[in-house]
């Protein structure tokens, strides 16, 4: 298909949006659910509202410009008021960004919610701000609409211990915990207490609904001022799960293992890229001194560990691919009789054994036709974008020749 159809055919699957129609003269505070709820029932989901600029939309990954004219910054100092509160220009202005989750309730049967991030920008020689609003099902999707691998869903929920899901920013982790955390909750013996530290809350458990499994979510830092305190209060409230939303600090790791070595199941993110990867960045936090006694306790807790890839999928929309790996009995056994310096290269070792490598996902992905040639070679080749159009420019590369089987060999597991 040559560049022209390509444009043509996007351009065919573009939508009717429209203007949002009760745009006036100025956006008032008491505005901005009306504006939102639109743009829910135009299935959007991202908005963006920025100052100098018309609000946009996202729907089937396009962007749309929804009202006439762009915001100056009296419209934006009405929105930020409706969504964060009156000191949100206060922090904005000591250098803070804001992340939140929004909620609009129309009716007592009915919500929209919002994750939203308010950062400071530079828009002509002035400072202006960009709000970015990304709309959150009511419910959580479950393990099967995500297409999680069997084995994950096996090892989710052991008895005690810690399990890991780690990946870059806006791949997917929280999607992920909250299909695990649904999945535990309506069960048939349930969960029994899970309490949840996040920051924002973005799913939330209301809909969900098992007989035998009680949830209470916490927000970061509106209700407790930290992940590490969020741990701490939890061992004062006899859980049976404990969701810390990220491991950031050593102060939060060290909390996570301790309430794993004491007899529960805790789940938390790492922004890490790869299972041996996120073994390296755990160790990292802690101080030299206590670093290899650290490290012991961590494996002795560690049940899994998945990292989570977000990549365009063949005919729209986005796929998740993983790598995982299982730290069953036999493989912290392995470790434990180790040194920790040498963790790193040998859980990439015993990866091919005991879960999946990144690569061999892409590659099923790849060979059932999910994920085009291109997305497969930025996914396990680690070519930037620019890298990749650079060498396809510079050498001539042709990337319909090149034969995926060249890369992605025979695994020797033995």
């Amino acid at each position: 298909m040559d560049d022209g159809a390509k444009v043509t055919t996007k351009i065919d699957n573009m939508v009717n949006i429209g203007v949002w129609p009760d745009e006036g003269l100025r956006i008032l505070d008491s505005h901005v659910d009306g504006l939102l709820l639109w743009c829910a029932q135009k299935r959007a989901t991202d908005i963006t509202i920025q100052t100098d600029r018309p609000v946009y939309i996202e729907v089937d990954g396009i962007l749309y410009p929804i009202t006439n004219r762009p915001l100056d910054s009296a419209d934006m100092a009405n929105v930020l008021v409706r969504i964060y509160g009156p000191d949100a220009l206060a922090k904005l202005a000591a250098g803070q960004d804001l992340d939140l989750s929004y909620e609009i309730r129309p009716d007592r049967n009915t919500r929209y919610r919002f994750r939203t991030n308010i950062t400071a920008i530079l828009s002509r020689g002035r400072d202006s701000v960009q709000v970015t609003m990304r709309s959150l099902p009511n419910l959580p999707p479950t393990m099967k609409d995500l297409g999680i691998e069997q084995a994950i869903i096996d090892n989710w929920s052991p008895r005690q211990g810690l399990v890991l899901v780690t990946g870059p920013t806006g791949s997917g982790k929280t999607t992920l915990l909250a299909a695990g955390c649904r999945m535990l909750i309506e069960r048939e013996q349930g969960c029994g207490k899970m309490l949840t530290y996040e920051a924002p809350i973005e799913y939330v458990y209301d809909s969900v609904t098992g007989p035998r499994s009680l949830v209470a979510q916490t927000e970061i830092p509106r209700h407790l001022p930290s992940f590490a305190a969020g741990v701490r209060n939890a061992l004062r409230r006899k859980p049976n799960i404990i969701l810390v939303g990220e491991s950031r600090d050593r102060e939060t790791v060290s909390a996570a293992i301790e309430a794993g070595q004491t007899g529960h199941l805790v789940f938390s993110t790492l922004h890490t890229i790869g299972v041996a990867a996120s073994i390296r960045r755990v160790i990292s936090v802690f101080e030299p001194a206590e670093r290899t006694e650290r490290a012991y306790a961590m494996m002795e807790t560690l049940r899994m560990i998945v990292t989570q890839a977000l990549v365009p999928k063949v005919g729209g929309g986005r796929i998740g691919l993983r790598e995982y790996m299982v730290f069953d009995d036999n493989v912290r056994e392995i470790l434990l009789d180790m040194s920790p310096d040498v963790w790193t290269t040998e859980t990439q070792r015993l990866l091919l054994r005991y879960g999946q490598t990144m690569e061999q996902s892409a590659n099923k992905a790849f060979k059932e036709g999910l994920i085009d040639k291109r997305a497969y070679l930025l996914l396990t080749k680690g070519f930037s974008g620019e890298d990749l159009f650079a060498d396809e420019k510079k050498e001539g590369l042709d990337l319909d020749k090149i034969n995926i089987d060249e890369f992605s060999g025979d695994y020797d597991e033995s």
